[in-house]
């Protein structure tokens, strides 16, 4: 049957994460696996594009579709030159591209996604699967989270009920549950704010471990405010995104208050960790918790996760097997698969579309 390469770059632009897997092998093999940075400037420019929805132009738009497309090729291709595979040996490349907007609560909704798959597939020389969320907006879904099916088919138990928990930009949930079907939501942010928050004042990408947020003090006041945020108390199917949780968002939470920066990341941290905890208590108690995302490398995060959701047992998706920097990339790999296939990577149970679909479209390489 061939490989199968996926690659997805998250909310937070911290990395192109490109995968290959065997699926023709039980369980699945993660042959190999790089996180590509983005180039910096590429980056800010993408980002400001994001911030600045109000007055884009659409020939940046345009360029910005076929550069990041030119920035996933050569993950990609770098990918293949590492693990000494040869282009014609992949049989596919599931690309979730780059989110660009996320609206499913317009009306009438949409959600978009950068990274032309025409491009990659003429620089890689493989086919390409790509524009999975779509297919699941038009009908009827919320279009994320996309995991939980591929979850269901790689993490399920019959010891024990579990909760998955992908810890990206956004936080999302997968609850399996023993003898019920597949469900899950996006909960709230995960390290979206947390990385905008520490790149606004320290110049950094991200907070590494969580070290800064452990130099400050969780303000309570701030953190009731975070939580009362209507998002929040909606009933699933949901999900969001950076138009929602975003730095303009924080400053009208924050207002005129003089707060420490220090104690303003502490409080994101401990919003993530209880956003997240409320959610599982609510619709999966007593599940164990399996996180993956760049959040599960956080341990300030893990801690106030186990803190806020015990007895529960947390650990990350490697204990289950799969390494929880690359659940999502090796995900998009299987829905290209799926896709091919002529099967369906699609619950409405978790999106709320009127049913399974199959999604993506397929740009050939022949």
């Amino acid at each position: 049957m061939g490989f199968y390469l996926g690659m997805i770059s998250g909310t937070s632009m911290d990395a192109i994460d490109a995968v290959l897997v065997d699926f023709d092998v039980v369980p699945l093999r993660l042959v190999a696996a790089t996180a590509t940075a983005f180039d910096p400037a590429l980056k800010r420019r993408v980002a400001a594009l994001i911030e600045s929805a109000n007055s884009v132009a659409l020939d940046e738009v345009g360029q910005f579709d076929v550069e990041v497309a030119r920035a996933f090729a050569q993950a990609a291709l770098a990918l293949l030159r590492s693990a000494g595979i040869s282009a014609g040996r992949v049989t596919a490349i599931g690309s979730h591209g780059q989110t660009l907007r996320h609206r499913p609560d317009l009306a009438p909704p949409f959600t978009w996604q950068i990274g032309d798959p025409n491009t990659l597939a003429e620089m890689t020389g493989i086919t390409v699967v790509a524009d999975f969320r779509r297919r699941d907006v038009a009908a009827g879904g919320q279009g994320a989270p996309l995991l939980p099916v591929f979850h269901d088919q790689v993490f399920r138990s019959d010891a024990e009920d579990r909760v998955i928990a992908n810890l990206g930009g956004i936080a999302n949930i997968t609850i399996l549950r023993r003898g019920a079907g597949v469900t899950g939501f996006d909960t709230g942010p995960a390290n979206r704010l947390l990385d905008a928050w520490i790149s606004l004042h320290l110049g950094q990408d991200f907070d590494a471990d969580g070290a800064w947020a452990a130099s400050g003090q969780i303000n309570d006041t701030l953190l009731r405010e975070l939580r009362d945020e209507p998002y929040l108390s909606l009933p699933p199917p949901k999900s969001t995104g950076r138009e929602l949780f975003n730095l303009p968002w924080l400053k009208r939470k924050l207002g005129s208050r003089p707060l420490d920066p220090r104690d303003v990341q502490a409080t994101l941290q401990r919003y993530t960790a209880a956003t997240l905890a409320a959610a599982v208590r609510q619709y999966a108690p007593g599940a164990a918790l399996y996180v993956c995302g760049g959040g599960a490398r956080n341990s300030g995060l893990l801690a106030a996760l186990a803190a806020l959701t015990a007895p529960n047992r947390v650990a990350s998706t490697g204990a289950l097997g799969l390494d929880p920097d690359y659940v999502e990339a090796v995900a998009f790999a299987w829905f290209a698969k799926r896709t091919l296939e002529g099967l369906a990577s699609s619950a409405g149970s978790v999106t709320g579309a009127k049913g399974a679909r199959i999604l993506g479209g397929v740009y050939r390489y022949d």
